[in-house]
Parts: structure tokens; sequence; C-alpha cells
């Protein structure tokens, strides 16, 4: 399997709580309609979602086949798991395992969590090695650990994401925007996560709920997308933008229906 030069990239998970506690309120009827209209939370469209994130931090649309996943891809981060890329060195993979611990006692990660709380932070396998990847695999085949990484995607990632993007009056390709900008950049303080992307995109545009035009704020969020993933070698190939949700964007397909076409990394993809 291919994988791209990047793949999960957080900072502060205790920071995601202070970002929820800023969503605007919906403050126009058509945010409000919005609101009500079908979002990504509609589990045909999260589907899609999962399979577009997919595609570029795993080479594949089969998202769920990468509940097995790890590997150490270099990037300063440990080891990267998962269906969203949970990180050693990000505290997303320490609040996992310590969830299906709680869930699973005795479970094949449980004695890793001394480890995973000192190598927090770093980009060390102190602990970890030699048999972490082989037990991370072993878990995966367990259907609690499983609902463990989904659990934890929807907590972190997916339902704030969602959440703001509705707030902001945005439809179905603006909240995958910023779920898939929160999968790689967190919601920390950093000038280059999530919420600081979209302040320098609200510096220039106003999204729906405040009376802007959408596509002129979504083109905003993304130059400001792209300019953070250019902040960093790891994420400087900005395709899952460029040739992905750009192009979606140009033909005016604001609600991600199917068919899609995009590329990632140069490969073609195509959902029907």
């Amino acid at each position: 399997m291919k994988h791209p030069p990047q793949a999960s990239r957080r900072t502060l998970l205790a920071l995601i709580g202070a970002s929820l506690a800023s969503t605007p309120l919906l403050t126009s009827p058509r945010a409000a309609a919005v609101h009500a209209a079908v979002g990504l939370d509609d589990p045909a469209k999260k589907e899609i979602a999962m399979r577009l994130v997919s595609s570029a931090e795993n080479s594949s649309l089969d998202w769920k086949a990468q509940y097995k996943y790890i590997e150490d891809i270099g990037d300063g981060r440990g080891y990267t798991a998962g269906i969203i890329g949970f990180c050693s060195g990000t505290g997303d993979m320490l609040d996992l395992v310590e969830l299906y611990a709680d869930r699973r006692p005795g479970n094949a990660l449980a004695p890793y969590l001394p480890a995973l709380r000192r190598v927090n932070g770093t980009d060390s396998h102190d602990g970890l090695d030699p048999h972490f990847p082989r037990d991370w695999r072993r878990a995966a085949q367990d259907q609690e650990f499983r609902r463990a990484q989904d659990n934890e995607r929807d907590r972190v990632y997916f339902g704030p994401a969602v959440r703001q993007g509705k707030a902001d009056g945005l439809r179905v390709l603006g909240q995958f925007a910023y779920y898939d900008a929160i999968v790689m950049h967190g919601d920390g303080t950093d000038p280059t996560s999530f919420r600081n992307i979209r302040r320098r995109a609200l510096n220039r545009a106003r999204p729906p709920a405040q009376g802007g035009d959408e596509v002129t704020y979504l083109d905003a969020f993304l130059d400001a997308r792209v300019w953070a993933m250019k902040q960093e070698e790891a994420h400087s190939d900005t395709s899952r933008v460029d040739t992905a949700q750009r192009v979606f964007l140009r033909k005016g397909n604001l609600d991600l229906d199917p068919p899609l076409d995009w590329k990632v990394y140069g490969d073609s993809y195509h959902i029907g």
C-alpha cells in the first residue's frame, strides 16, 4: 500500500473543547435552512467522507481496511495508525488506547499504556518496539477496538468539524473541508491548526451564516488550508485540496453528490 508523505497531525486534544465553545450561533435564515438540510453526518455522506479521507491518508477507498494499519511514516509523530491516523506522539492514540482499556480490560494494547504516556509529544518508540505494531493489528480484529476507533474519530474530529461547518452555514462540501483540515492539522493554538486556518479564511470572506457567499468563503478557506499545509514539509503536497476538494467546488458540487472523480498524489479515484 502506498502512503502519502503525511498522515496524522494534532496538537493538544484538550483544546478541542475550547474550539466548540467558540462555535458561533446560526445567525441567518439561510444558515438555519442549511443546518436542517442533509449534512456530512448523513450516513451516506459520512461514508463518502471516510472514503475521501482514506484516499489521501492511505491511498485506498477501503477505509474499513485501515483499522489495522500502523506505520511510522517519519513525520516526527511516532507511530501513525488506524482509520484516522491516530499518532503515538500527539495524544490521540493514547486517548484511544485508554478508552479501549476501559471497555476491554486486559486487551493486547493495555500493557503499552505506560509507554504511550511516556512517548506522548515525541517521535520515540521507547517501550513500544518491537511488538506494538503486531499487537495493534491483533487488537484490530476485536470489534470493540474498531468501535473505539469510530468513537474517537467522531468525538475528536468528525463531530467538531461538522458542528462548526453547520454553524457557519456550510453544506456538505464545506463540512468535509473542515473535517479533512482537522484530521490533518488538529485544533490546537498553533498557526496551522484548524481554528487558525478558519480564522485566516474569515479575514478574507464571510461564511453563509454571516451573510457571505458560500463558494467565495470556501475558496478562502481552501487557500488558507493550502498555506497551512505548505508550512510543514510533511504536508507540502496539497493535491488533496487542489485536485480533490477544489475540483468539487469548481463543479458547484456543494453537497458531494456522486459521481465523484478526483486525484490525490497523482492517483485517480471514483465514487459512482
